[in-house]
C-alpha cells in the first residue's frame, strides 16, 4: 500500500510563493503518474499538475500554467509543487495522488489509486 504525506501548506499572499511536498512510501515508481489536485468545499476536486515519474513529463491545468511547477526527487521519492504568483483563487485543500497504472491519463482523478490527506493553502488578497 502506498502512503502519501503532504507538507508545506499554509498562508500565502497574492503574488507570493509556497512550495508543497509529497513524500511517498510503500513502493517504487516507474512510469506511473503522480499529481496534485485541489478542492474547495462544495466543489469537485480539480486537476492542478502531474508528472510521470520515469520520463519526468509534466502536465498542468491552464489555470496554473506559467505559475506552478511540479518536480520530483527520485532519491527521496518526493514530488514537489512550487507555486509562484499566487492568486486568491488558488485557495484550496491540495492533495497529492499516485497512480498504479503507467498508461493512466495524468489529468483524470480516476487514474489515481492513492491519495494523501491534503494540506490547506490559503492565499490572501
Amino acid at each position: 500500500q502506498v502512503q502519501l504525506v503532504e507538507s508545506g501548506g499554509g498562508l500565502g499572499q497574492a503574488g507570493g510563493s509556497l512550495r508543497l511536498s509529497c513524500a511517498a512510501s510503500g513502493r517504487t515508481f516507474s512510469s506511473e503518474p503522480m499529481g496534485w489536485f485541489r478542492q474547495v468545499p462544495g466543489k469537485e476536486r480539480e486537476f492542478v499538475a502531474a508528472i510521470r515519474w520515469s520520463s519526468v513529463i509534466t502536465y498542468y491545468a491552464d489555470s496554473v500554467k506559467g505559475r506552478f511547477t511540479i518536480s520530483r526527487d527520485n532519491a527521496k521519492i518526493t514530488v514537489y509543487l512550487q507555486m509562484n504568483s499566487l492568486k486568491p483563487e488558488d485557495t484550496a485543500v491540495y492533495y497529492c495522488a499516485a497512480g498504479s497504472r503507467p498508461q493512466g491519463s495524468p489529468r483524470l482523478r480516476s487514474s489515481y489509486d492513492y491519495w494523501g490527506q491534503g494540506t490547506q493553502v490559503t492565499v490572501s488578497s
